[in-house]
């Protein structure tokens, strides 16, 4: 099962922050809150005024990776100056090279200066993200998803789906995940089967109890045991949600997912859900996970713990 939407996973929703090349509403929102806290720090605050000495300045990568970012630091010179033009050479998500010069800013000299370490910092930030994102989807057999584990937010969700990631859920509300703190049963229950009286388990009880405004785009339920992620799909079965459900198998390992998988089939119960695994995913064990019978990886570490992409700016004739 897919998302229905021209067979796009439910965890591609990185449309909703990047389109035609130009970011949405909910993207420059984004920009703007870490903008302002980024350039509050730096005791930039409103717009810079207008310079007399002009100057030409030029952004040049240090190594190879995917350029991410761009977007961003026009907007801030747009908000923030009067008189700074930028002629980009390359543009978000393209690859970039040891020494390509990117861009060029153009104008005045202070106002370019003050932004200077902003901007460096903001595609710096994002391209490292890019370009970890770029190496794991390219290294993994099935796709690969970041989580809401981020260091900026929706910057570094758009970042991974420059590099060829998956964003997953945007936020809370975007769509809804069932995890541990949702499904705690109560005392000598379990969460997946019934209990001495015949009644569900807590996964059953919370899937039945949803209606379609809890859901948003699509619907996420944490599993831990080849048990629970039956029970989850028998309870979806129940629903008349036209929306995906995935099935989170939590730490269960290729062996797990593999298990997993098969008990769907047999239950006749895999065409309507998805599989995603999560927890204790390694770069250097992306291969294990082919043919294990899941849809998709979720994983922090393509967005996490990135090194920055190293960039300087340089003023004309430096």
């Amino acid at each position: 099962m897919t998302s229905g939407d021209a067979g796009r996973l439910p965890h591609d929703r990185g449309f909703m922050l990047w389109r035609a090349e130009e970011g949405t509403r909910w993207l420059e929102e984004s920009i703007e809150r870490w903008a302002f806290a980024m350039l509050s720090d730096d005791e930039v605050s409103g717009q810079l005024a207008a310079d007399d000495e002009m100057a030409n300045f030029t952004i040049i990568s240090r190594q190879e990776g995917i350029l991410a970012g761009a977007w961003a630091a026009d907007y801030i010179i747009a908000t923030r100056t009067t008189d700074v033009d930028s002629l980009w050479y390359l543009g978000d998500g393209d690859a970039i090279g040891q020494g390509d010069v990117v861009a060029v800013l153009s104008g005045g000299r202070n106002a370019i200066l003050m932004l200077e370490r902003s901007i460096l910092n903001i595609i710096g930030q994002l391209s490292g993200i890019a370009t970890n994102s770029a190496k794991w989807s390219s290294a993994s057999p099935i796709p690969v998803a970041c989580t809401r584990k981020t260091v900026w937010g929706l910057l570094d969700k758009w970042a991974v789906h420059l590099g060829g990631g998956l964003t997953h859920r945007l936020s809370k509300g975007d769509a809804c995940m069932l995890k541990e703190n949702d499904l705690v049963a109560p005392a000598g229950d379990s969460r997946g089967s019934e209990n001495e009286v015949g009644e569900k388990g807590v996964i059953h009880q919370r899937i039945i109890n949803l209606d379609e405004a809890d859901v948003g785009a699509f619907l996420t339920i944490e599993v831990r045991s080849v048990e629970e992620s039956v029970s989850a799909a028998a309870a979806w079965q129940e629903m008349v949600i036209h929306k995906p459900c995935v099935i989170m198998l939590d730490n269960m390992g290729p062996d797990g997912a593999r298990e997993a998988d098969v008990a769907l089939r047999e239950a006749g119960l895999r065409n309507g859900v998805l599989l995603e695994a999560s927890g204790g995913i390694k770069f250097a064990a992306l291969k294990e996970w082919e043919n294990c019978g899941i849809d998709v990886i979720s994983t922090s570490a393509i967005n996490r713990g990135t090194q920055p992409h190293d960039f300087s700016l340089l003023i004309e004739g430096a």
